[in-house]
């Protein structure tokens, strides 16, 4: 038994090759025939933020459920890789609402300038959350293409998608969008 206090601090090796293999678990299970197994999994690939994931995620844009897709998009926001942003580009033109929602916010925390336009397009999307997260996302990319677009938001019906319009608006006179800095 090993006193309180007296344990050894963890080998870091051991540490990273035990990531490597939870990474790697949790990239056979995005096979898995059992739903709850395939989106938990892309979740937890996106906690775990390592570029192993990217290929795998990608792929589980095109999963057959929408739960794995849209968590698959944010995933590959949370772990940050460019390698993402020509398939959540892609999925911004997905049929489902949370596979939009999930890309246009992955793709605000990439802060890659090819985003900018498909971006500007989602500011028209007939769902306020998806026009709401492409403005939040121009905001946090700083582009100054998106003023215009971002202005007219300003008179759209929803006030949650108004507001957000007008922080991302408010990003880019303060100078504190994603781009800026």
């Amino acid at each position: 038994m090993v006193e309180p206090g007296t344990e050894q601090p963890e080998d870091p090796e051991q540490v990273k090759e035990r990531q490597r293999q939870q990474v790697n678990a949790y990239i056979g299970l995005l096979q898995s025939e059992h739903l709850d197994t395939r989106w938990k999994a892309a979740e937890a690939l996106g906690d775990h933020g390592d570029g192993t994931a990217v290929e795998p995620l990608i792929a589980a844009l095109n999963d057959r459920f929408v739960e794995v897709q849209w968590i698959a998009a944010k995933s590959l926001g949370k772990i940050g890789d460019r390698r993402a942003v020509e398939p959540l580009i892609g999925a911004l033109k997905s049929p489902s609402k949370w596979v939009r929602l999930g890309a246009g916010w992955a793709l605000g925390k990439l802060g890659d300038p090819r985003a900018v336009e498909p971006l500007v397009t989602a500011l028209k999307d007939p769902k306020s959350a998806v026009r709401k997260n492409a403005a939040w996302a121009l905001g946090r990319l700083g582009d100054e293409r998106a003023i215009v677009p971002l202005g007219e938001l300003l008179q759209d019906k929803d006030e949650d998608v108004r507001n957000t319009a007008t922080t991302a608006l408010d990003a880019f006179k303060k100078g504190k969008s994603t781009a800026a800095r």
